[in-house]
């Protein structure tokens, strides 16, 4: 059974886009959906996973003559992983990624 939002759509469709555009649309979601606890713990999870990997990638970037060939691979890899959670989260599953998933977890649902 799926609720809807107050964006008007099913949480699982609001709760795959938290993790579109990274860290940027978890900020969004979380200013946008107080009440609805599925959509929150998925947009503090991409918030908390993002957030980090983005700045990783930057800072990766920055190193000599290997650093943007890291930091394609960690993009590449970033997408997949995305692909991954917009999936699970569209299924309605709520896949805790270790250590930020918990945390994402206990910061919502406690």
């Amino acid at each position: 059974m799926t609720y809807k939002t107050k964006l008007g759509l099913d949480e699982n469709i609001v709760a795959a886009l938290s993790y579109l555009l990274f860290w940027i649309t978890g900020i969004i979601f979380l200013l946008i959906e107080q009440d609805n606890k599925f959509v929150r713990f998925h947009a503090m999870q991409s918030l908390l996973i993002f957030l980090p990997l983005s700045l990783l990638v930057f800072v990766v970037a920055w190193i000599p003559y290997i650093g943007w060939i890291i930091a394609d691979f960690l993009g590449f890899a970033a997408l997949f992983f995305i692909l991954v959670l917009v999936i699970m989260a569209y299924r309605g599953v709520l896949l805790k990624i270790p250590f930020v998933g918990d945390y994402a977890y206990r910061m919502v649902y406690q």
